[in-house]
């Protein structure tokens, strides 16, 4: 198949079960499962101000994706047929560039099957056309590791390299748990281009872009915030990691469900849903706030080092079990899409995960050690804050392009052996 056919098929095989489902879903892409970014789009559509309120900078959410929803509001509005059209392109943007990853490691069709594999991944189909950040960070994981390939294979090329520095540093404005992944790539891509001070060369290139990116934002948050940060909301991490976060997400609560410290300082979030109900404004010291929650997690790690041992364990499974995280309150819940959580999604994943096993061994050595030194950063941070789902699957495609690889080594041992029967 030429490339200009696998992209028409890919294009489509994205596209068209994302339009059905959102079509489906139109009611609720506003409503539901929305993240806080869109309301620092809307109130920068409004009035110039990045954060809940106008007149009110924040920090309290990695930018990215409140920048890409900016000029999708301020051409189209606020409607769910724009917001799902744009994510949907996204989508195929992604699914494109992982086959370009399969191309480079293994055969045309590993690669159109890899590729298809990822982009009708069950849980990303639904998951994609709602508004939340990990979109960007699927077409961010993909081009991370496509750039790396390119940059391990032009040794030579210091522009490659800048590139890959480059789109980590997006990647970690769109998810601030990516802050060493830039440490973990340059550390690989060295080890292709050989231990010696030219390879190491490409560390320092590699950490420079993403910071030079990283940067602005920084800067900007000192600034205007007070403080240097890529984000202010430590609460989120306070939130997965108190003595309390063990038994809620045990009995199948979310981290939102944690009780909270009584008499903590108030976040931009709570100031804002004051506003929205009151009209008041309440002030908080953004940073302040952040030090605060920061240092309470700083004190559980060192005084309970067994509970955050259990729960790291807790987190780990959860982000790497094949049934979709579900909580009490989730949303959705007794409809069909607990279908899909607990009976589609799981049977997806296991055959995935099987697959996989196999490719390990069908792929490049240089790839698979990619592959899984980039699985076990998620896993690590996963183990550091909370696993679920939603942050699995931004990487799954790593998973996909293994289990193509597997599928591919399976269907050629079958085909030797008819051949051997044969002759």
């Amino acid at each position: 198949m030429s490339r200009r056919t696998a992209y028409l098929v890919l294009s489509a095989a994205a596209a068209l079960p994302r339009l059905l489902a959102l079509a489906y879903e139109r009611a609720d892409i506003l409503e539901a499962y929305v993240d806080k970014s869109d309301q620092f789009a809307q109130t920068f559509v409004d009035s110039r101000t990045f954060g809940f309120i106008a007149g009110i900078p924040s920090a309290y959410t990695q930018p990215l994706y409140g920048f890409f929803l900016i000029p999708v509001y301020w051409v189209f509005d606020r409607s769910w047929l724009a917001v799902g059209l744009v994510q949907i392109a996204v989508a195929v943007a992604t699914a494109l560039l992982v086959y370009e990853i399969g191309r480079r490691i293994a055969s045309g069709g590993v690669a159109l099957t890899a590729a298809v594999l990822a982009t009708l991944h069950p849980y990303l189909v639904w998951h994609d056309i709602h508004l939340n950040r990990e979109i960007l960070d699927q077409l961010l994981a993909a081009a991370v590791v496509l750039l790396a390939l390119v940059a391990a294979e032009r040794k030579r090329s210091l522009w490659w390299t800048a590139a890959l520095g480059a789109a980590l540093g997006l990647a970690i404005l769109g998810n601030a748990r990516l802050v060493l992944l830039p440490l973990v790539v340059g550390l690989w891509l060295v080890a292709q281009r050989g231990w010696t001070a030219s390879a190491l060369t490409s560390l320092l290139v590699v950490a420079a872009a993403a910071a030079l990116v990283v940067a602005p934002w920084v800067v900007r948050n000192k600034a205007s915030v007070g403080c240097f940060a890529i984000t202010t909301d430590a609460r989120a991490l306070w939130k997965a990691n108190n003595l309390s976060t063990y038994d809620v997400l045990a009995r199948g609560g979310w981290i939102d469900n944690v009780p909270p410290i009584p008499g903590g300082p108030p976040s931009p979030q709570d100031a804002w849903a004051i506003y929205e109900q009151t009209g008041r404004i309440v002030e908080v010291d953004e940073c302040a706030q952040m030090r605060f929650y920061r240092d309470e997690v700083v004190d559980f790690w060192r005084e309970h080092p067994g509970e955050k041992a259990r729960l790291a364990g807790q987190s780990a499974r959860l982000l790497w079990q094949p049934n979709v995280v579900e909580t009490e309150d989730r949303p959705g819940q007794g409809t069909w899409q607990d279908l899909g959580r607990g009976m589609v999604e799981p049977a997806f994943m296991i055959a995935f995960y099987a697959l996989a096993v196999v490719g390990l061994f069908a792929l490049p050595r240089y790839f698979v050690t990619l592959a899984l030194l980039l699985l076990a950063y998620q896993t690590a941070m996963a183990m550091l804050f909370v696993g679920a789902t939603r942050y699995r699957v931004p990487w799954d495609f790593l998973v996909a392009l293994l289990a193509a690889a597997g599928l591919g080594a399976i269907a050629s041992g079958i085909a030797r052996r008819r051949a051997l029967d044969a002759a």
